[in-house]
């Protein structure tokens, strides 16, 4: 893939507002087939496009990259078999390649700018609709009277307050700022949506009043925890503008705490709920590797591996497996019991 390609691939899930990371050979050792400076880029749904090197290092280069976009953070990654002083900055892997090499490389994640919901017309509402922008923020917005919110330039304009069409956009955030004008439809649609968090533009007491309806309709408790009033911090807040300012230092808050706990998740080795790591692919063989007299087949890709000189070894129900890749060996750790079998049967067979 071209370097003009693969910024127009940029560009289109910028504009689609998908997440996407950029992979960068910055050091490349032979015998390698990457070079310094070649790009891939790794999309949301984990598929590679580009080249940064053979399929010995890709499963590698995938996982980390989805790492990166789940945390929001870059990192520099090193594959190599080469010894050396660790570095606290550098996530290191095994070069499960026979043939060895080193790549060092360097991932760029971006993300999507959260997608926020104002809810309502009102002059607050408005006010809030433009400063969020201003915080880089995707802005939506529904109400009951569209016509104001039409020169705002937001995202999309939906008429009307409708829990299925909220979720069509996915927001992360819902600001509640209908202020008297169908309060109590709107908080409701807000709750029923997927967003992680509900903010309400009311008093102490209108709140008050307005989680107990929200009770009566139906919603259940814990989703009431969702919701923040007020809104954001106290400023002494008079006007709309300044409290649409409040309520959009709530939307920023709660952006970064919501970052934050993403990132303490994929530090923790947690992934996205919903989200699933797609099965690693098998390992390529290197052509160039004569089959040593005791060799091991490997149960996930059927590879055969010098057991004198195998790199990834595993002990597991009292059996020594041997692998190819570090690739492989993950796999077998998420299944073990399935490819332990696997290797039963095939040392059954050969003693047949």
């Amino acid at each position: 893939m071209s370097t003009e390609t693969l910024l127009q691939l940029e560009q289109r899930l910028i504009e689609a507002a998908r997440p996407f990371a950029v992979v960068t050979v910055i050091r490349a050792a032979p015998p390698t087939s990457a070079w310094v400076g070649a790009q891939a880029l790794v999309d949301g749904d984990g598929a590679l496009h580009g080249w940064i090197g053979g399929g010995c290092s890709r499963a590698i280069v995938i996982e980390a990259a989805r790492q990166t976009m789940r945390a929001g953070q870059p990192k520099r990654v090193r594959i190599s078999n080469e010894p050396g002083r660790p570095e606290a900055d550098v996530e290191a892997h095994a070069m499960p390649c026979a043939s060895n090499g080193v790549l060092e490389l360097f991932i760029q994640p971006t993300l999507p700018a959260p997608a926020v919901l104002v809810l309502g017309s009102t002059p607050t509402a408005l006010e809030a609709c433009v400063l969020a922008q201003r915080m880089g923020l995707r802005v939506c917005a529904a109400a009951n009277v569209t016509a104001p919110l039409a020169a705002l330039g937001l995202s999309r304009i939906m008429q009307g307050f409708d829990s299925a069409a909220f979720d069509q956009i996915e927001p992360q955030l819902i600001l509640v700022a209908t202020q008297g004008d169908s309060d109590e439809a709107a908080l409701e649609a807000a709750l029923r949506s997927s967003a992680d968090a509900v903010l309400l533009v009311a008093s102490q007491r209108k709140a008050d009043r307005l989680r107990d309806a929200m009770l009566l309709r139906g919603i259940a408790p814990a989703r009431l925890a969702a919701l923040h009033s007020p809104a954001g911090p106290h400023i002494h807040a008079h006007t709309p503008q300044e409290i649409a300012l409040g309520a959009v230092a709530g939307l920023v808050a709660l952006r970064r705490e919501l970052e934050l706990a993403a990132a303490a998740a994929a530090d923790a080795g947690h992934c996205v709920e919903g989200e699933a790591v797609p099965a690693l692919p098998p390992c390529e063989t290197p052509a160039s590797i004569d089959a040593p007299a005791a060799r091991y087949t490997n149960p996930v890709c059927g590879m055969a591996v010098e057991i004198a000189s195998a790199r990834h070894v595993l002990d597991y129900g009292g059996e020594r497996v041997y692998f190819c890749c570090d690739g492989c060996k993950l796999e077998f750790e998420r299944a073990p019991d399935k490819y332990l079998a696997i290797a039963q049967g095939r040392t059954q067979l050969e003693k047949t």
